[in-house]
């Protein structure tokens, strides 16, 4: 890394990969025994995050509380497992610098390994109290590390169709019929009296049904998403250390809390 950070300000950073994709929170960090600075730190993957995967922190940058890596999900996640609660051997370390693609700085005469600083206390000072206590020992347990990752659960996408439905409507319209109308001549009205052929002609109108077609936009629709917050229990088993108290007779052995 470019900037030198402790192994606290680590533990609260989320590793992204090359893309920006957030990878998981750094569980683990892994000091080199010589210089005491992190190199490698660990991430949760797999379902639920069951499997702890190491990454290198050769050119890592930190932006805000991100740490990004030069590396895909993918090559993190395949990433060779390596069980290694308090301490990352040499051998260890090549398998996964080969797995990265990047030149194995150590060498077995130089240099004897990582050690990982645990969340509550270095387990190297733990070890040493233990080995160099006399009248005490250190108890320990696992806690149960749950975090989440994002993935991809479904797809949701709107699609225009065109379907033909019949409309029927009424409308009114007006026509001209014709009726013969026959009145008296009065007394005294001027007519031509005449006798022959003749005939009258009346033009008639109507309305007839004009349809036309018009397109009308009628409504917008568009997909969101919400996000939606629900509880799920994880079930897993963690182990811990207990200390039972034995005394000079043999009947008064009783467990401590």
């Amino acid at each position: 890394m470019s900037n030198y950070l402790t192994t606290d300000q680590l533990r609260d950073l989320t590793v992204h990969d090359q893309e920006g994709e957030k990878v998981g929170s750094i569980g683990q960090v892994f000091v080199d025994d010589t210089s005491q600075r992190p190199d490698w730190v660990t991430v949760p993957t797999g379902l639920f995050g069951t499997k702890e995967t190491f990454v290198p922190l050769a050119g890592a940058q930190v932006r805000g509380l991100e740490l990004h890596v030069p590396f895909t999900k993918d090559v993190i996640k395949d990433a060779p497992r390596v069980d290694a609660d308090e301490h990352l051997v040499t051998e260890q370390e090549r398998h996964l610098y080969a797995h990265y693609g990047l030149t194995d700085p150590t060498s077995a005469e130089s240099v004897t390994g990582r050690s990982a600083a645990s969340a509550d206390h270095d387990t190297a000072q733990s070890r040493a109290a233990s080995a160099g206590g006399e009248h005490e020992l250190v108890r320990s347990e696992e806690r149960l590390r749950v975090g989440t990752e994002e993935r991809v659960a479904g797809t949701a996408r709107l699609k225009k169709i065109v379907v033909t439905e019949n409309v029927t409507t009424t409308i009114p319209v007006t026509h001209e019929e014709v009726r013969v109308v026959r009145e008296p001549v009065r007394a005294g009205e001027v007519a031509a009296p005449g006798i022959g052929e003749a005939e009258a002609t009346v033009t008639l109108h109507e309305e007839r049904p004009v349809v036309g077609k018009e397109k009308v936009a009628v409504e917008r629709v568009r997909l969101e998403t919400a996000e939606v917050t629900e509880e799920q229990q994880v079930n897993d088993t963690v182990r811990k250390e207990q200390i039972a108290y034995e005394g000079a007779d043999a009947e008064s052995r009783r467990d401590l809390p």
